[in-house]
């Protein structure tokens, strides 16, 4: 796996030097690029420097800006790290900086918090069928990811969970039981929280569906929204302020973090 994970970053590398190569030849400024493409400048120079990957949008608005459409893409696909999916990389690499990281679970249990076992009930219910080694590729990389909870210095994380999404027996009881159990551990940690929003409740602020808030190094917030195999991170600060709002609202209708403890006591009891 180490090997493995070095050839990748390797290829970030790489990519990244041919992008700061086709730049300066355009004579195109890390400024004059950045506002184009809509990153900020340091983000740009992380991407050159292979620190981090470089969205499909960013290629396309990069190839645009210097008149090489198609030069760029078919590089980044095959140098691109594997270990997540393309939409999914520029989140991860973010994620694994967070200071602060927020989320409500909507649909299935973030990723981040999954066990072994849920993690591959839910990939192996993917359609298209996702073959056997790219299902254990993508557990192993949601086992490497929970890394972030146990640093040093730890990431503040909190979690708002729709009660029906822990009631739904992902990968049979014996499963479920242990992935509620991993989330009482979670619980337990001091900078984590984990809330419950109950199913009896007849309006809350989350009806838009799943999202995560990310805090960077940097102390500047963004948002990621994802579905149907579709990752969107946003920066735009205007939005990720109604993500805040939203978040806020969210976790002050939820249970309370001792409150949604016993629930989860209670599930587990009843499994």
């Amino acid at each position: 796996m180490a090997g493995k994970k070095n050839q990748s970053l390797d290829g970030r590398q790489v990519f990244g030097a041919l992008l700061r190569a086709l730049r300066e030849f355009n004579d195109v400024t890390p400024g004059q690029a950045a506002l184009i493409v809509g990153y900020s400048e340091s983000m740009l120079e992380k991407i050159e420097r292979g620190e981090r990957n470089a969205s499909p949008e960013f290629i396309d608005e990069l190839e645009k800006l210097l008149g090489l459409t198609g030069v760029l893409a078919p590089t980044a696909t095959r140098l691109r790290e594997q270990r997540h999916p393309d939409w999914f990389g520029e989140y991860a690499d973010r994620e694994g900086e967070a200071v602060s990281l927020w989320c409500y679970d909507a649909l299935t249990i973030k990723g981040l918090v999954q066990t072994r076992s849920y993690a591959r009930a839910v990939l192996s219910a993917y359609s298209p069928m996702l073959d056997d080694d790219e299902v254990e590729r993508h557990v192993q990389a949601r086992m490497d990811r929970q890394e972030l909870l146990a640093r040093k210095p730890a990431v503040n994380f909190s979690q708002v969970i729709l009660e029906i999404v822990l009631r739904q027996p992902i990968g049979g009881p014996l499963v479920m039981r242990e992935q509620l159990e991993r989330l009482l551990e979670v619980s337990a940690m001091r900078n984590a929280s984990v809330q419950v929003m109950p199913m009896s409740y007849t309006s809350h602020a989350g009806f838009d569906g799943p999202f995560t808030l990310l805090e960077t190094p940097d102390r500047d917030w963004v948002a990621y929204v994802e579905g149907q195999h579709i990752g969107h991170v946003v920066d735009d600060r205007t939005h990720v302020s109604a993500f805040q709002t939203r978040y806020g609202m969210i976790r002050s209708q939820a249970l309370n973090p001792e409150e949604s403890r016993k629930l989860i006591e209670e599930m587990i009891r009843e499994l």
